[in-house]
């Protein structure tokens, strides 16, 4: 049989505020390595057999973020699928089985959240192989993984009848998260595991089950697929039948409902990484119970999380404390209200801020850009252009801009003139005149741009031309 992973990458991880945000979320987070979530996702099924290129889902802002992440770790990609807007996991899955089934009716599929830790690899496989296996008969196979602790943060799934020589066992049901008293007695019965949300199966099953419970969500996504259009490996789908989907989880929509759902444990080290007290759970903690990352000093301190990305922290008689600090943000919180972080980020939307969109930092397909520094008629930003990146063909209505070149070799095109540039050099250009700024060379391009005028909103950007097809919507810098 043939295995083809599909990875969901829709989660905004808002509770890991201020590392986490909406155009950079959870799953491009490196929390307990080098390699990001989604990285470590995707290298979770190297030991498979028969394992094929990973089909992704995300949306439009993240599609080269996630394609980069790929391409980082020498991984390729079957295709990158754009939803217009999340719709949740089982129209995600539907979309993305549309595509598997035409190419091959018996393929099965192993659906994996692409923001969740589990360090065993090796045992992973294993498990991802047997549960095929199962799945190849018809089941509709979920894995539970074995709780050590009575958790109030997840969902639960209470088996029922063992399946003979399987360590699997039939679904009795699907309980929401619990409060306090009613985990340790989950706990204690033994018939109750988390919800992992990754699930085995077979590609044509998946499409005959949501059809019998939830055709509506079907309907749309066929038509959906009918409006297909493809982009470099991006597919993206038709909108306003994409659109008119309704928004549910796969356990809502098929796995509460189907008399073939199986669950098989997991009896690894998991962790959906959900809040910054988990990560504190995950990492290694110091002789004082404290996990520390970059720049930090802890004076009678215990307990607590401290990230430093830019400057010194200094703590100083904490306990139980979470601090998180970036260039443009730091969070302070007691770890046992960890879950209570995304009230901030409610908070920054409602008062129309944007430090829950972006860092300071912000990745663009042809590299990055930073803002330093900034007054009421000026702006001054960093700008790295990676070899063969190319900003639009733009200008803008309110704002004149200076580039100078710190390092590489710039292409400039403004008006009807292009020159080069190198280092030590600059250039200007007026306000309402179409630019254009490329690397053509070998090594990263960085400049300095300095921005003056009335407005220096990112929305003062019209595109003529774009090599990365960004849709006309999207107004962004470059």
């Amino acid at each position: 049989m043939t295995i083809y992973p599909v990875i969901l990458c829709g989660g905004a991880g808002s509770r890991l505020w201020p590392l986490s945000r909406e155009f950079h979320p959870k799953p491009l987070l490196a929390v307990g390595g080098e390699k990001t979530l989604l990285q470590e996702t995707v290298l979770r099924l190297g030991e498979v057999s028969n394992i094929q290129n990973p089909i992704l889902v995300c949306n439009e802002e993240h599609r080269f973020l996630i394609a980069d992440q790929l391409l980082k770790i020498g991984k390729k990609f079957d295709s990158i699928i754009l939803e217009p807007k999340g719709r949740d996991t089982a129209p995600a899955l539907t979309i993305a089985t549309l595509d598997i089934v035409q190419r091959d009716p018996e393929a099965v599929v192993v659906v994996m959240p692409a923001d969740q830790m589990i360090p065993d690899m090796s045992n992973f496989s294993r498990l991802v192989e047997q549960a095929a296996v199962l799945s190849d008969s018809g089941s509709l196979v979920t894995f539970g993984v074995v709780p050590d602790r009575a958790e109030t943060g997840y969902g639960y799934i209470k088996r029922g009848q063992v399946l003979s020589e399987t360590r699997a066992y039939l679904v009795d049901k699907f309980v929401e998260k619990p409060d306090k008293e009613t985990a340790k007695r989950y706990l204690e019965s033994g018939d109750y595991y988390w919800n992992a949300g990754i699930f085995v199966l077979r590609a044509d099953v998946w499409l005959n089950e949501i059809n019998e419970h939830r055709p509506i969500i079907l309907k749309a996504c066929e038509t959906s697929m009918q409006g297909k259009t493809l982009d470099s490996g991006f597919m993206r789908i038709g909108s306003e039948s994409f659109l008119s989907c309704p928004a549910e989880s796969i356990d809502y929509s098929v796995m509460e409902n189907t008399g073939n759902a199986v669950v098989l444990p997991l009896p690894l080290s998991w962790s959906d990484v959900g809040s910054w007290s988990s990560i504190w759970n995950l990492l290694d903690q110091d002789e004082s119970g404290n996990v520390k990352k970059g720049d930090v000093i802890c004076h009678e301190t215990k307990g607590s999380l401290i990230m430093s990305e830019s400057r010194c922290v200094a703590t100083v008689g904490l306990e139980d404390i979470i601090i998180v600090e970036t260039s443009d943000a730091v969070l302070v919180a007691n770890k046992n209200r960890a879950q209570d972080v995304k009230a901030i980020v409610s908070h920054l939307k409602s008062r129309g801020r944007t430090e829950h969109l972006h860092h300071r930092r912000v990745h663009r397909p042809w590299g990055d850009y930073e803002g330093i520094d900034h007054g009421g008629r000026y702006q001054v930003k960093r700008i790295s252009v990676k070899p063969g990146g190319k900003l639009s063909l733009q200008m803008h209505h309110h704002r004149a801009e200076h580039w100078i070149v710190v390092s590489g070799t710039a292409k400039v095109v403004i008006g009807d003139s292009e020159r080069l540039l190198s280092e030590n050099e600059s250039t200007y250009i007026p306000i309402g005149v179409t630019h254009r700024l490329e690397n053509p060379g070998t090594i990263p391009l960085e400049l300095i741009e300095v921005q003056t005028g009335s407005y220096l909103g990112e929305d003062d950007i019209v595109r003529f031309e774009d090599i990365y097809n960004r849709v006309p919507e999207t107004k962004k810098a470059g």
